[in-house]
């Protein structure tokens, strides 16, 4: 029994490295030694003085008259815009989706037209478009500022949406990420649809079925599966793209983190903690969608 075991963890501990040839071999151990060869290289070329302690200090410390601390008070803007967006991305996107499938010439062109504009813009010429030519003109004409003046808004309501002042410049960060990402879910919805054989649509019509129901009770589940792996990239991006709307004043992370590294001086600290945020953020967000993904595979 004691042998029967050994075997079993060699052939355990063996089995990770059956596979792997002279060739996989060389390149590994190659690409090992030009790593720490670049790192020694840098070490010796930038000799630069790490300040940590510093930088946390910074990263706690709280506004003039108590507020959040100012990292903090970005990162909750980038939050805010990533959530609004996905939200205004999917509703958008799954329509302008089904709009591009049906058969509606009157559908199927602005849907069209939208989807093809917005994916061979690129993302930062449509930010300075969209914001100077219409949000920095439309939402001063629409009265928002002297409607904001009035409101009073709970605590809950105000960590979801921000302070009234700063709602201008979250409505068009929002706008500007979320159409943006619109245009690619409705590519992503208009082929997990055409994915989805005749035969499943000819079925939900032979049994009297209306065409919201049919789309609603047959179709999209099915083609869910098929769109949920491309949608969660999608969704992914969407949170990195935030980092864009940093060009237009909207004081997300990465605005936050240009400001306190400029005036520190702790650029290498600073944004290497910009990068841990956003890489926390979008990991969290692969493992909720994965799991999503998975709990809708088992049904």
């Amino acid at each position: 029994m004691l042998m029967a075991l050994k075997q079993t963890i060699r052939r355990i501990v063996r089995k990770p490295f059956r596979h792997i040839n002279w060739l996989d071999g060389m390149i590994a151990l190659f690409l090992l030694l030009a790593g720490l060869w670049l790192a020694s290289r840098l070490h010796i070329g930038v000799a630069y003085q790490w300040r940590w302690h510093q930088a946390f200090d910074l990263l706690f410390t709280p506004g003039p008259h108590g507020e959040l601390p100012y990292f903090f008070s970005g990162l909750l803007t980038t939050l805010r815009i990533a959530l609004l967006g996905m939200v205004l991305a999917l509703l958008l996107g799954t329509a302008l989706g089904v709009a591009a499938f049906s058969r509606s010439p009157w559908l199927v062109m602005p849907a069209t037209l939208f989807i093809q504009l917005i994916r061979n813009l690129p993302p930062l010429v449509f930010i300075f478009i969209f914001y100077f030519f219409i949000a920095n003109q439309l939402l001063p004409a629409s009265g928002l500022s002297r409607w904001l003046g009035t409101v009073s808004l709970s605590p809950w309501q105000e960590a979801l949406f921000g302070p009234p002042a700063r709602w201008e410049n979250l409505i068009s960060g929002t706008l500007c990420v979320g159409m943006i990402s619109a245009a690619f879910v409705a590519e992503i919805v208009r082929a997990g649809l055409a994915a989805i054989p005749r035969g499943q649509w000819e079925a939900a019509q032979s049994l009297g079925l209306s065409p919201w129901v049919r789309l609603r009770r047959v179709i999209l589940p099915q083609a869910m599966l098929l769109m949920l792996p491309p949608l969660t990239g999608q969704l992914i991006a969407l949170v990195k793209d935030t980092a864009i709307v940093s060009l237009i004043s909207v004081q997300e992370l990465t605005f936050v983190g240009t400001e306190m590294a400029n005036s520190s001086g702790l650029v290498y600290e600073i944004w290497l903690l910009v990068a841990a945020a956003y890489l926390l953020i979008c990991l969290s967000l692969f493992v909720l969608l994965s799991r999503l993904e998975n709990r809708q595979g088992a049904h």
